[in-house]
């Protein structure tokens, strides 16, 4: 997520971004319906269509990431993937950069996809299997994607990130133990074509649509994308999946979903081993950017910045539970 002190909306600032493509001037209203995250998200219409503005300060993003996202995408909707569609500013470009009073920002604009959010689902048998078939065939484009300009980074990366960010705490030493314990783990586990990929990380309920027209799903936000072993978006989908269904359906539910995954994609064999650990390491990174962005604090903070701070050290506590506990590697041996 971003630093808490990008979370106040700006509508001048999202103006002056959108102001680099084209668009229905009446429909800056739509501003009010803001909501911002890793990216400050501002719906708006052009020739009365629907479409997201996405900026954040670049100081936040990496710009290689950035283009390798929409490199990416291209490549899903190339192939008949459901996913968003970006669209190109004035000038022609998908990620534009711009100075503005408040600084540098990168800007990008994505067409509204079709359908309905899955948490807004009733949760059906057939929608829980068309989330997992639409994992499975990402999964399946992915194994036969190779990026020919830009290229995301990988989970290694993101350790060293974590490391790096870290190196300002030194007090979070059981954080730091979790970096190196999962550095090792990791590099233990074999590395194949069919077993890692780029992956979307963030396979989660807001960020997947049903469409009942067409009876399957629509992906939106690779912001996260990186490159790691399928299971990790696995592991983050049915993680999705629990918080929306009561613990005594939860097992049914995770076999409708992993049938409709099965159907376009195959499971490796170190797969359920390794899941633990990208719990660990979904944790881990969760943590890293809760500190990162919630570290400085400023008097007289607004209601809805103390709760929220609330909810963050309370997040951090749950994801920190596991921090520096030995991680099992399975040699295959009985």
């Amino acid at each position: 997520m971003l630093k808490l002190k990008y979370l106040f909306s700006n509508e001048s600032l999202a103006e002056m971004m959108l102001s680099h493509w084209e668009f229905d001037k009446e429909s800056i209203e739509l501003f009010k319906y803001y909501r911002i995250s890793s990216n400050a998200i501002y719906p708006f219409e052009c020739r009365g269509n629907n479409q997201l503005l996405r900026f954040a300060p670049t100081i936040e993003k990496f710009k290689e990431n950035m283009l390798a996202e929409l490199d990416f995408i291209s490549y899903l909707r190339a192939q008949g993937y459901g996913v968003l569609e970006s669209v190109v500013s004035r000038n022609g470009e998908e990620l534009v950069k711009a100075h503005t009073p408040w600084g540098e920002y990168y800007a990008s604009v994505f067409k509204r996809v079709s359908g309905v959010q899955m948490n807004n689902t009733d949760f059906s048998d057939a929608i829980v299997f068309s989330h997992g078939l639409a994992l499975g065939k990402l999964h399946q484009l992915s194994s036969e994607y190779t990026p020919t300009a830009h290229k995301r980074w990988s989970y290694s990366d993101v350790l060293q990130w974590i490391q790096d960010i870290l190196i300002d705490f030194p007090e979070e030493t059981q954080a730091l133990e979790e970096v190196k314990l999962l550095q090792d783990y990791f590099s233990s586990i074999p590395i194949t074509k069919g077993n890692f990929g780029l992956i979307h990380y963030d396979f989660e309920y807001d960020n997947v649509f049903y469409d009942e027209v067409t009876d399957s799903c629509n992906v939106i936000d690779f912001d996260d994308a990186m490159y790691h072993w399928y299971a990790m978006d696995v592991e983050q989908a049915l993680d999705s999946l629990q918080d929306y269904i009561p613990s005594e359906y939860f097992e049914h539910k995770k076999q409708c979903f992993m049938d409709g995954y099965l159907t376009e994609y195959h499971i490796s064999e170190e797969f359920s081993s390794i899941m633990p650990a990208c719990r660990r390491f979904a944790n881990l990174y969760g943590y890293t950017r809760i500190l990162k962005s919630s570290v400085e604090q400023w008097d007289h903070e607004p209601e809805w910045l103390i709760s929220l701070r609330g909810k963050l050290n309370h997040a951090m506590m749950n994801k920190s539970s596991d921090f520096g506990m030995r991680i099992k590697i399975d040699t295959g041996e009985s």
